[in-house]
């Protein structure tokens, strides 16, 4: 056979031998590589919140006791907003309980990632049944966490970089100090750390700074206008309870409930609100009705009542353990108080459960974040009372900023920085997450970014 021929000849068969190949299979569904995840189970999935997301609730098997597995497991709730495997994941851990819509946090839009949104242990339906409530610490929480990570980094290779706010953000460093390799970067938001539990003199000293004195006086005499109202406002609160089927054998009385409400309107009002809320605060001349309506505006009558306390034990409880819990001194009122030092948090608690505080963890996390602690980014607000203990960097901090918002409140934000540390901030986001600013991927936005949860949360003091 002449030469060109043989070459046509194999040319031929080469084209014959490819057209045969078989077609590459698509990649595996993202449900179907969920379900083969140990443990992993998906509750449902949501029709789709936005054109490319995916929307599943998910639970997954966690032991009660991470030091112990024979003593049991229980059922721990998520959500993913799915995007892609080849795009960054977000961990949002709330630190409450998981809202069970679909919404992309800050971090999340930046990077234009997945994100899983984690229900805190105990928070119900996230409970061992019976629960033994000393398995409710900030270890264990973070194990959940670990364990998630480490199951799902399989699916989701790319960067991860971990998110709360408030309490979500407290329980995000939480695991980064007891798992500081699980994730490349974590941004907590309004994130308080109260490292000596029984100093509590920098709150003091906030509400001697925060807004104006016009501001200040006039939200100081509204509570001890209330506090001189007490006979007739705690009739007309018991009033309301009875109409609304309301109790308050938790904080022991309508008039212990009243007074510990009377003591937060100032924290609630600037954690929720602003100088341009500061004209709506009554006058001293307001009517019983008035004066009520404001207070009930403010910080919410059901906060103290069985029924809007029982959501949060979980919460009162670590603050009671663990977390530690703002006293401000209110030196104002101290003439007019019945119950004066016995607003805190074992008093939002059960008395069955019987918190005992080990004052070592808050001061062990401190000493991690200052001497170990990398990739941390923390944004607070200018007038939120809970940033009047922030965590704080130290000379064994690395590649980490902490900025405060003008103004903010306790939903500050990073869009709420000044543009230069707000730029410097999503740049470093976006590095630990592996995407660059100029990426158009960073930048997209999506239909479910309207709703955040740290600003719909009115957790009152709950932070």
């Amino acid at each position: 056979m002449k030469r060109s021929a043989l070459l046509s000849t194999l040319t031929l068969l080469i084209g014959l031998l490819v057209g045969a190949a078989p077609a590459r299979a698509a990649p595996p569904d993202i449900a179907d590589q969920l379900r083969a995840v140990p443990g992993l189970t998906i509750l449902a999935e949501d029709p789709p919140p936005a054109a490319g997301l995916r929307f599943f609730h998910l639970a997954v098997t966690q032991p009660v006791d991470h030091r112990d597995p024979s003593a049991g497991t229980f059922e721990q709730r998520m959500t993913l907003l799915h995007v892609g495997t080849d795009r960054p994941m977000v961990l949002h851990t709330t630190g409450y309980g998981v809202p069970d819509y679909a919404f992309r946090s800050e971090p999340t839009r930046l990077v234009n990632g997945n994100q899983l949104s984690v229900e805190q242990r105990f928070f119900t339906p996230s409970r061992p049944e019976p629960a033994d409530w000393t398995d409710l610490n900030i270890w264990q929480a973070a194990t959940d966490h670990h364990r998630i990570v480490v199951a799902l980094q399989e699916i989701y290779t790319q960067k991860w970089i971990s998110t709360g706010a408030s309490k979500g953000g407290m329980t995000s460093i939480y695991h980064r100090r007891f798992y500081p390799g699980d994730v490349d970067g974590t941004v907590a938001y309004v994130a308080p750390q109260d490292v000596n539990e029984q100093e509590d003199s920098r709150y003091d000293q906030f509400f001697t700074r925060v807004g104006t004195a016009a501001c200040r006086k006039a939200l100081d005499d509204v509570q001890v206008e209330a506090l001189n109202r007490r006979a007739a406002l705690v009739a007309k609160y018991e009033a309301w309870a009875a109409a609304n089927g309301r109790t308050f054998t938790i904080v022991h009385g309508a008039d212990r409930a009243f007074e510990f409400m009377v003591n937060g309107t100032t924290w609630a009002f600037w954690q929720y609100s602003g100088l341009a809320q500061c004209a709506q605060v009554p006058s001293v001349s307001v009517s019983n009705d008035a004066l009520l309506a404001w207070i009930d505006q403010i910080y919410g009558f059901d906060s103290n009542t069985d029924q809007g306390i029982t959501g949060y034990v979980p919460y009162y409880y670590q603050a009671a353990t663990q977390l530690g819990y703002p006293t401000p001194k209110l030196r104002h009122l101290a003439k007019l108080q019945h119950y004066r030092g016995e607003d805190e948090a074992k008093s939002y608690v059960p008395e069955a459960l019987a918190p005992k505080f080990r004052p070592n963890a808050m001061d062990d996390i401190d000493r991690w974040v200052r001497g170990s602690g990398s990739e941390l980014l923390f944004v607070y607000g200018q007038n939120d009372p809970w940033g009047a203990e922030p965590f704080e960097l130290g000379s064994g901090t690395r590649d980490s900023l902490s900025y405060i918002a003008p103004g903010a409140n306790h939903g500050a934000s990073i869009a709420a920085l000044v543009p230069a540390e707000a730029a410097t901030a999503t740049a470093a986001v976006q590095r630990w997450a592996g995407v660059t600013t100029s990426s158009p991927a960073a930048k997209s936005e999506s239909a479910v970014d309207e709703r955040d949860p740290a600003l719909d949360r009115r957790f009152s003091l709950r932070g």
